[in-house]
């Protein structure tokens, strides 16, 4: 495994109005990625929300979902015990209410022993990042 994705870079890959969207694109040409399996979730989410100007019908979001992302990712869950393990751990690493599911990205690339995790939300996960946690990178520095 080359690297975890977020939600941020999946979601720019898929909408080509995205400022970012050639960069996440190209990255998700690369072989090797891995997924949160929760990201499927909120990317749907932002695709059919409404938030940030995307608007997608939800029929439209799994197509693209389904048949052409999902099937290059490798998706990684995470067992109860290591769920509960990183929210006790949550306080520690500063970890407060939305930006749980950040972290949860992070530390589902620290069970996969993914060596970095791509997002375009860099600042987010500086916050709560430490020694030995994958490299937190952004595709359009990559």
């Amino acid at each position: 495994m080359t690297g975890l994705i977020d939600t941020s870079v999946l979601v720019a890959a898929i909408y080509a109005d995205e400022v970012h969207h050639s960069a996440c694109s190209d990255l998700l040409d690369q072989p090797g990625l891995a997924l949160y399996a929760h990201g499927i979730n909120e990317t749907f989410s932002t695709l059919t929300g409404g938030r940030q100007s995307i608007r997608m019908s939800p029929g439209t979001a799994m197509s693209l979902l389904e048949n052409d992302y999902l099937p290059d990712l490798k998706l990684v869950t995470l067992p109860l015990t290591r769920q509960l393990a990183a929210l006790r751990e949550a306080e520690q690493r500063g970890v407060r209410g939305g930006a749980v599911f950040d972290y949860m990205h992070l530390v589902a690339a620290r069970h996969a022993k993914a060596p970095r995790l791509y997002t375009l939300n860099l600042s987010h996960f500086k916050a709560f990042h430490r020694e030995g946690d994958p490299e937190i990178i952004s595709p359009v520095a990559h």
